[in-house]
């Protein structure tokens, strides 16, 4: 079901990108110490790091994503890492009716 959170979340380019690099995370970000990128997710500071902005922004971005449901996010020590929520995303893609 297509959602407000869910046209606010893809609205945004930035966020877009977000879910792009989440698609392949080990392609797009460096190993991390702790937690496993495909298995945990990706640290919300390699996020920030990687789109060029500060830990503020990277988290409302995240925060958006969140609220629609299109990522799950996971504590590991003072860290939040974040992963895509494939199931969610194929949901709003079939009712868009189309691939992105």
């Amino acid at each position: 079901m297509l959602t407000a959170e869910v046209l606010k979340a893809l609205a945004n380019d930035r966020r877009l990108q977000i879910l792009r690099w989440l698609q392949d995370p080990a392609r797009h970000f460096p190993a991390q110490v702790d937690g496993d990128l495909v298995n945990d997710g990706v640290c919300g500071v390699l996020i920030a790091d990687k789109l060029g902005v500060s830990q503020p922004t990277v988290s409302e971005h995240l925060k958006v994503l969140a609220q629609a449901g299109l990522i799950e996010s996971k504590r590991i020590k003072q860290w939040t890492f974040y992963r895509r929520n494939e199931e969610r995303i194929n949901e709003v893609k079939h009712a868009f009716g189309t691939e992105w």
